[in-house]
């Protein structure tokens, strides 16, 4: 699957329904979820896995859930108010663990979720400045209270480091066209502000266009990814999660694009083995036995689940358990 391939769906294939949470009964399956067990939703989105872990839970089960995003904190305050089981954190991805642990959860929680993609809420909402399908400001914030627009970014960087973002972040063959462009229309006083300039900018740069994409597809993932750091987000918050986990916890990441998808399996593999040791020692020595064990291979959405949501179709479930 192509890294913009998510950001492609989102485009040209929005719901009208609102959110649907992606990989529903697997992102379930994966967690175990026991009547009485504390879990986490990291990307509260709009509470569509947190409402099926919910409905598994029994009176004394916990669960927190955690978005960066004001609008899905607010949703979530509002909805699972009334609900003493629950509490709701304001947090980015890379902060939580640290305030998982100061809570005291710290080796105490028996599932841990994190579905990395954004929410239909975001997408479908123009003022957010995510997708080109209506016009809106450049912004692609996920808390739009703090950090730098994708607008502003643009302003920022010159055309090397405009094109090396787009290659790095969106795999995107003609970056140095687009970064040329982008920064000509600046200079000429005319910069991007809006998702509808920059995708016909891009669309003017582009010598050809792939069948069935939009030639900006790659672009506004890229801005999007480097807007929120998202690659370091996920970095940080999976280095702190082994240790959030209780013995037996479960640890589940759902990805939608190659860059993410990569970054999750090879931090399972890496915690699931013991590393290079000599042939001459036959029991790794404290502190060398691995942390994780993998739950089997990657779980995809099958054909009826991306007839009802095509944006599944790039989504990708790891799922690993904490070894004691």
């Amino acid at each position: 699957m192509a890294a913009a391939e998510m950001c492609a769906l989102a485009e040209q294939e929005p719901t009208a329904t609102g959110h649907r949470p992606v990989l529903y009964e697997a992102a379930l399956e994966a967690l175990a979820v026991r009547p009485d067990g504390c879990y986490v939703d990291a990307t509260y989105g709009r509470g569509g896995h947190a409402r099926g872990i919910l409905e598994r839970l029994g009176p004394q089960g916990q669960l927190w859930v955690a978005d960066r995003d004001p609008e899905a904190v607010a949703h979530a305050r509002e909805t699972l108010a009334d609900d003493p089981r629950c509490t709701v954190v304001p947090a980015e991805l890379a902060d939580l663990p640290r305030l998982l642990a100061e809570q005291g959860l710290a080796a105490r929680i028996d599932g841990l979720l994190a579905d990395l993609g954004i929410s239909s809420p975001q997408v479908d909402n123009p003022e957010r400045g995510f997708s080109f399908q209506r016009d809106g400001p450049l912004d692609m914030r996920m808390d739009p209270t703090t950090g730098e627009s994708a607008a502003a970014l643009l302003e920022r960087l010159d055309a090397r480091e405009i094109a090396g973002m787009l290659r790095r972040l969106g795999e995107e063959r003609h970056a140095g066209r687009i970064a040329r462009a982008i920064v000509a229309a600046r200079e000429a006083g005319d910069p991007p502000a809006t998702t509808r300039a920059l995708a016909r900018l891009v669309e003017q740069a582009v010598p050809r266009r792939e069948p069935g994409r939009h030639p900006a597809t790659r672009t506004f993932q890229a801005l999007r990814i480097a807007v929120n750091d998202e690659l370091g987000q996920l970095d940080r918050f999976l280095d702190g999660a082994i240790d959030l986990l209780a013995p037996g916890g479960r640890l589940a990441v759902i990805a939608f694009h190659s860059l993410e998808d990569r970054r999750v399996k090879r931090f399972i593999r890496r915690a699931s083995t013991v590393g290079d040791l000599p042939p001459s020692v036959p029991v790794p020595p404290e502190g060398c036995q691995p942390r994780l064990r993998a739950l089997g291979r990657d779980v995809r959405a099958g054909d009826d689940e991306v007839a009802g949501n095509p944006r599944a179709r790039s989504a990708v479930l790891r799922a690993a358990e904490r070894l004691a």
